[in-house]
């Protein structure tokens, strides 16, 4: 990314990781976004801390090197949570496009510079990039939880036919 835009966001980057904190926390129900916002205490509200410093580490991310392994170890938690809560696999990554937005209301002034625009073109194509890697990790948490839900169901079926005398542990090593 040109150097130009990269200081300007990393200038305003408190107020810009802030506004994309708060678009995330509003994909959640009004009460839990609430509380994400309110506490800062790691202890008290770990998903909101953990969800405040890795959208922090992500931004670092885009506006310099974007290291796959380092994105993915900002993600993953982000996703992990969503992977198990109800959303749908464009809801669970959504966050990450909100980005654009946090960005182009923070930078209204700035972006009246077309050179400003065509920087901000490249690294929307960079948080389209992070859009899919958040994608690909969702779809690992899902599957390994259908994975581990199919063996659970699996187990239980065994143990209930063990339980009827139908199959014995015997048996099935035999």
């Amino acid at each position: 990314m040109a150097k130009e835009l990269a200081k300007i966001i990393a200038h305003k980057k408190a107020a810009i990781v802030k506004k994309w904190f708060d678009l995330t926390a509003q994909t959640y129900a009004p009460d839990t976004a609430e509380f994400l916002k309110s506490k800062t205490d790691p202890f008290a509200n770990p998903v909101g801390v953990s969800m405040l410093s890795s959208l922090d580490g992500m931004l670092d991310q885009l506006i310099h090197d974007m290291d796959p392994q380092i994105i993915n170890s900002y993600l993953d938690p982000i996703i992990r949570i969503r992977a198990v809560q109800n959303f749908t696999p464009s809801q669970a990554v959504a966050f990450i496009l909100s980005l654009k937005k946090a960005l182009r209301t923070s930078l209204t002034k700035e972006l009246r510079d077309i050179r400003n625009v065509t920087e901000l073109s490249e690294l929307e194509s960079k948080i389209d990039r992070l859009s899919l890697m958040a994608f690909d990790i969702y779809m690992q948490c899902r599957e390994k939880i259908y994975q581990l839900s199919a063996n659970e169901m699996k187990n239980r079926t065994f143990r209930a036919f063990e339980r009827a005398g139908l199959i014995s542990e015997k048996a099935e090593g035999a």
